[in-house]
């Protein structure tokens, strides 16, 4: 059975612990899977939007989930990327063609706008645009702003009083490194932003990150005054080194971290592992579900509790057994809430999903088998 117990005690530990604008909201259950809508609602609107962030809260979401990267006065603002070229209008703006430019991220070379070149008032003049136009079409293209941190915990926050509900915030530190070396570190600036608002110092928090040394000073910096904030190690394709480690010139892989061993150094500063489906149940020959592996067992024996990414509805992210027909973009909604729950039946704690109703359907329907 599901056992998110410990992380949510200690969240709604925390929740009820002072007076502030979350302590009156019902509390996460403790006893069922958690469902984070995973950049908001975006296999329905455009990603990192407050149309998709609504969308993912109407639809149930227990979480939502804002990557975060800085603008050029210093800024917090969500995006998947600092790159902004495939999520906003920003090639159609003459004014900041001259801005165009080729940068090297986690050693690999990306050409396009990035967010560290402008000024959050510029990045106010652009519109959010479909990253999957292919799959998910354009017709919310150009009706909604590039939003901050703040406004994303303000939104929340109304939204939970308005629902009577608490609805935590997951957010994901993009690229820290790359950052840091530009003298435009996120950590502190997060946890400040966190601190200054009286619903995020109460209301569960999960902070993200695909590198390790960042998180380690995270779990420094909050110590044991900030309960109701997790961390959550992101792991990324199995030969593939974090960030930190690449610029360091070290040879530690993410397989590596997830070896028994390599788990239980990962608990020593976070509580929360974040894998891709794929390591805890890998397709088979006919890209078919197969059986789950020994992670989320492992995990749990270390003390990790375990939130794979990412579900998506559409056939062209679902496994060949749970598609309907061979259009990519069909959505077959059965065939992804049979999917979740297959993750959920090999004891998986929570999961990320594009369309939080679905996730919803798939928690809120499960029985342990």
């Amino acid at each position: 059975m599901i056992r998110s117990t410990l992380f949510l005690a200690a969240c709604m530990g925390a929740l009820f612990s002072s007076t502030t604008s979350a302590q009156a909201l019902a509390p996460l259950p403790a006893d069922r899977a958690l469902v984070i809508g995973h950049r908001g609602a975006s296999a329905l609107r455009p990603e990192h939007t407050l149309a998709s962030y609504a969308k993912a809260i109407a639809d149930g979401a227990d979480f939502i989930e804002p990557d975060l990267v800085p603008t050029g006065d210093g800024v917090l603002i969500s995006r998947h990327e600092n790159e902004i070229g495939g999520t906003t209008d920003v090639a159609a703006h003459p004014q900041f063609a001259s801005r165009k430019a080729t940068r090297t991220i986690d050693g690999q070379t990306i050409t396009g706008w990035f967010s560290e070149d402008f000024t959050l008032a510029e990045l106010k003049t652009l519109r959010a645009r479909e990253r999957l136009p292919q799959l998910r079409g354009t017709a919310f293209d150009g009706q909604f702003q590039i939003v901050t941190l703040e406004e994303i915990i303000d939104f929340t926050a109304a939204e939970a009083a308005a629902r009577g509900r608490v609805i935590g915030l997951i957010p994901e530190i993009k690229h820290p490194s790359y950052f840091q070396q530009r003298g435009q570190a996120m950590e502190a600036k997060v946890l400040a932003t966190l601190q200054a608002h009286a619903y995020t110092r109460s209301a569960p928090v999960v902070i993200q990150s695909f590198e390790i040394s960042n998180l380690r000073q995270l779990h420094a910096l909050l110590g044991s005054d900030h309960r109701n904030i997790q961390l959550l190690q992101l792991i990324g394709a199995p030969d593939e080194r974090p960030g930190d480690v690449l610029a360091a010139g070290g040879t530690l892989t993410y397989a590596d971290m997830l070896t028994p061993a390599g788990l239980g150094e990962v608990a020593g500063y976070a509580q929360i592992l974040g894998p891709n489906l794929r390591s805890i149940i890998a397709l088979d020959a006919q890209q078919h579900l197969g059986t789950p592996s020994s992670l989320v067992r492992d995990a749990h024996a270390a003390g990790l509790k375990v939130m794979p990414y990412t579900f998506r509805p559409e056939n062209y992210f679902l496994p060949g057994d749970k598609r309907q027909g061979d259009a990519p973009t069909t959505r077959h909604e059965a065939g992804s809430i049979a999917e979740m729950r297959a993750f959920l039946d090999a004891g998986i704690d929570g999961l990320f999903t594009d369309d939080p109703a679905l996730g919803r359907a798939a928690v809120d329907g499960w029985h342990a088998p």
